[in-house]
């Protein structure tokens, strides 16, 4: 058989195992598929780098490329074995088999992973995946009649009818994929679905009813939570089932603690507070920031109530699906205004947030601290214990520098000449903003109006009206933070430790 149609066999046998594992998966829709769990490992342990690579290039659709692309790398692998087998079944066999027992090793590892769905959706993959592939590719011989030739002697179907049988059963895999998927997203929505009202907060942060202005595509001071940016390790949003979640609190302590989502709902009094949170993987003029009202329980309240132990210098959050992040515990008892947080802009938590619970410290980038589907807050120290990406080469301590982004006009507009509103938002949590200014074409920087804040710990909205001349112009903000100090104009990447740079844009005004 020519190399060109056992690489198809063996595609559509790769496709048809990883069908197999969706539908079998479903027995357990709202754990980790065997297909996800290898690529959470292997994003992991293997390309660390890839995940910041997504999100540098793809921002929010980062996860759905790097789930396509090792499915593709599947379907590669399966072809390229299908090529080189050809009409070798026990090769065929042998290559699937080994990549089933890899994805149980892989799977076992991870937490929210059903080991019996797991072993039976891995090997019912593979047996159908070598099934597929060698009845492909014996179909795809005509015999001569009984008792005429051997195998090698059977001549081969036209390339029109390979690739028609081979089209049609891609076809019914991609509907099979896309049914199974729907399915199990279905059923993980029905789980996760959120029917507990947030009791009233004890304790209320006010917002400013209104801004002293109001530019068109000026960013609200409140992000509604469809808009809010969201970047995590999780490909998939872990389903957590509120009524048998606890939280525990654990560790250097002299009492471990452990909580239930009525304990935190019904037993505890909440506060709502407004902070900005922004991703170090954000550009200069980015936006994976964003200032939501977040409503729980002060962090401190709970740490004082577990009793710290001299020498514990690091608070870890570990998420449901493993994810670490740790901060200093000097930032916890520091008195900003960290939260258990349960609630997002006045309702529960969206599970894309971290329902049903999560970490929202001000002032720190989330990688450090913004631990999502949070399951256990462990008193460590940095010598014992270090974050999922401090390894993958990102700094210990990630205090959010100060910044500030021109939302309006956008780059390259072209506008009407006159009086024109520049504005965007300018943000250093737990100091806040002094100062923005705005620079025209390296000439002198003047200073632009601030919005009302609730508190240090959020963004500041700001305009700057301008009088704008015929031609082409470059525009620049910068934003003095709480404590005096300027915002850099030395550009920088965001590894290791957040980007830096003056936000610059260029327009045409005619």
């Amino acid at each position: 058989m020519s190399a060109g149609r056992g690489a198809l066999a063996g595609l559509l046998g790769a496709g048809a195992a990883l069908v197999t594992i969706e539908f079998v998966s479903l027995a357990d829709a709202t754990g980790t598929s065997v297909t996800l769990a290898i690529q959470n490992w292997f994003i992991k342990h293997v390309a660390g780098g890839l995940k910041q690579w997504a999100i540098d290039r793809f921002g929010h659709n980062d996860k759905v490329v790097l789930q396509l692309g090792t499915a593709l790398v599947v379907l590669a692998l399966g072809a390229l074995v299908g090529a080189i087998a050809r009409d070798r079944w026990k090769i065929v066999a042998a290559v699937f088999a080994a990549f089933a027992v890899l994805g149980i090793v892989v799977a076992l590892d991870d937490p929210l992973v059903s080991a019996p769905v797991a072993v039976i959706a891995a090997v019912g993959g593979a047996a159908v995946g070598v099934g597929v592939a060698v009845g492909l590719e014996r179909r795809w011989r005509l015999p001569l009649g009984p008792g005429r030739g051997t195998a090698s002697d059977l001549p081969m179907l036209s390339r029109r009818g390979v690739l028609l049988g081979g089209g049609a059963v891609a076809v019914g895999l991609f509907l099979g994929d896309l049914v199974a998927r729907g399915v199990r997203t279905s059923m993980r929505q029905a789980k996760t679905a959120v029917t507990r009202a947030l009791p009233r907060p004890s304790k209320v942060t006010e917002i400013p009813a209104t801004q002293p202005f109001e530019v068109r595509g000026l960013t609200p001071y409140v992000v509604p939570a469809p808009d809010f940016y969201r970047i995590d390790t999780a490909l998939e949003v872990p389903s957590v089932d509120a009524a048998s979640w606890t939280l525990k609190v654990t560790g250097m302590v002299d009492h471990e603690l452990t909580f239930t989502y009525d304990d935190l709902l019904a037993r505890r009094d909440l506060v709502e507070l407004p902070v900005t949170l922004q991703c170090v993987s954000n550009e200069v003029g980015g936006d994976l920031v964003g200032n939501a009202r977040w409503t729980g329980v002060p962090l401190t309240t709970l740490l004082q109530e577990a009793g710290v132990r001299r020498g514990a210098d690091q608070v870890m959050g570990e998420s449901v699906d493993g994810f670490t992040a740790g901060f200093p515990v000097d930032v916890a008892l520091d008195g900003r205004h960290a939260l258990l947080a349960i609630g997002m802009n006045g309702r529960s938590l969206p599970a894309a947030h971290g329902y049903p619970a999560r970490l929202v410290v001000p002032g720190l980038y989330g990688y450090v601290s913004a631990t999502k589907w949070i399951k256990e807050i462990r008193l460590t120290t940095f010598a014992a214990e270090v974050g999922y990406w401090i390894p993958l080469g990102w700094s210990r301590l990630g205090p959010v520098k100060t910044a500030s982004r021109i939302d309006v006009p956008h780059s390259g507009d072209s506008i009407a000449a006159g009086r024109v509103s520049v504005a965007g938002v300018a943000w250093a949590p737990s100091r806040g903003i002094r100062k923005v200014e705005v620079a025209v074409d390296d000439g002198p920087w003047k200073a632009a109006e601030l919005g009302r804040v609730a508190s240090s710990d959020t963004w500041v909205q700001w305009r700057w009206q301008w009088d704008a001349p015929r031609g082409d112009h470059t525009i620049a903000v910068r934003a003095t933070d709480g404590d005096g100090k300027v915002q850099t104009a030395r550009l920088a990447p965001p590894e290791p430790n957040g980007s830096t740079g003056h936000h610059t844009i260029e327009v045409s005004v005619r």
